[in-house]
């Protein structure tokens, strides 16, 4: 079949010339006066390109103190202001979105009180403890007071509760903490004889001094119909007429309504409490364990080398850790 023309290429014949943008890059070569116009425009060209990070900038003119690049279209930042609100992401709704989804997520995950007995620094006890209860944040945790003294880390065991946003109720301990540090702050001269209890006022950083102030005699939850003190209540007297120092001290009350913090065996205050609210305390190691109708006792002797023990609500879960040593030698006198 015959062809009206016939094409011969010759490569080697024709010298190869090099385009303008190789030019430029390699250095080489000689820019005439065209050649420099046309670099100009190829260059503006690329850059009008680069304006947006996603595309070509459709001859959008950006300022150039515009940090959204071009009110947000097919910017790296959207513009949340209000004026541009509607054009954004959700409509600008997605901050309440993600923190509703935060809120169902906690609610799936059914958070829990967990009511924890006297603590007394045994920081790798509370540790253990806290993962047995399945511990998960949305949990509200509640200390029965006396988190610090006789153990081996106070400062981390007030340093915890308060990072993971715990609550709890006011110990003699946490407060003879309290007393020192005032008295550090009013220029008292330190113990002649070591104390506990000035090491921990004097170690605590400022957060966790505050934290340790803000807590209160007691607590009251209506939802759980459950009371939180530390040692304990008189019956038949209105809480916001309860003596304070009782509240942190109190462990028996004697027939002839005699209110101590001795030891009685046959005397526990908690056998006269008869509700309707329970209330859960500490402080009382020497009886352990304490189950009543309207009152529990979770104070059984970490420091002691018993046991750090806590009450899940509101199923009234009750669950514990041994200690893994004895940290205070346990002494008391018991009276019948």
């Amino acid at each position: 079949e015959d062809y009206d023309e016939e094409i011969d290429v010759d490569d080697e014949d024709e010298e190869y010339q090099p385009t303008i943008v190789e030019k430029l890059v390699s250095g080489e070569g000689v820019l005439d006066e065209g050649d420099a116009s046309k670099a100009s425009a190829i260059l503006k060209s690329e850059a009008e390109e680069m304006i947006k990070p996603f595309g070509k900038s459709d001859n959008h003119v950006v300022a150039t103190d515009d940090l959204f690049i071009g009110g947000g279209n097919g910017g790296v930042f959207f513009d949340y202001s209000e004026g541009n609100r509607l054009k954004t992401p959700f409509s600008g709704n997605l901050g309440p979105l993600l923190q509703d989804a935060v809120v169902e997520r906690a609610k799936q995950n059914k958070p829990r009180v967990i009511a924890i007995g006297d603590v007394h620094g045994c920081l790798d006890e509370l540790q253990t403890l806290l993962r047995r209860c399945d511990y998960h944040p949305g949990d509200v945790v509640i200390f029965l007071g006396d988190l610090v003294s006789k153990g081996p880390d106070s400062t981390s065991v007030v340093q915890m509760a308060r990072e993971i946003g715990a609550i709890g109720v006011r110990g003699n301990h946490d407060f003879e903490v309290i007393r020192w540090h005032q008295a550090i702050k009013s220029g008292a001269d330190p113990p002649v004889v070591g104390s506990d209890h000035y090491n921990i006022a004097s170690n605590l950083d400022v957060a966790d001094l505050k934290w340790l102030y803000s807590l209160p005699w007691y607590l009251s939850s209506k939802e759980l119909n459950a009371l939180f003190v530390h040692a304990g209540f008189v019956s038949g007297i209105r809480l916001a007429k309860q003596n304070p120092r009782l509240m942190m001290n109190m462990r028996s009350i004697l027939p002839d309504g005699t209110v101590t913090s001795k030891f009685f065996n046959n005397w526990p205050w908690a056998r006269l409490w008869d509700g309707p609210q329970t209330v859960f305390f500490g402080h009382d190691a020497d009886r352990g364990l304490q189950q009543y109708e309207h009152a529990i006792g979770l104070d059984t002797g970490c420091v002691y080398g018993g046991r750090l023990s806590a009450c899940i609500l509101p199923e009234k879960r009750l669950v514990s850790v041994s200690a893994k040593r004895e940290y205070f030698q346990y002494r008391r006198k018991h009276f019948d």
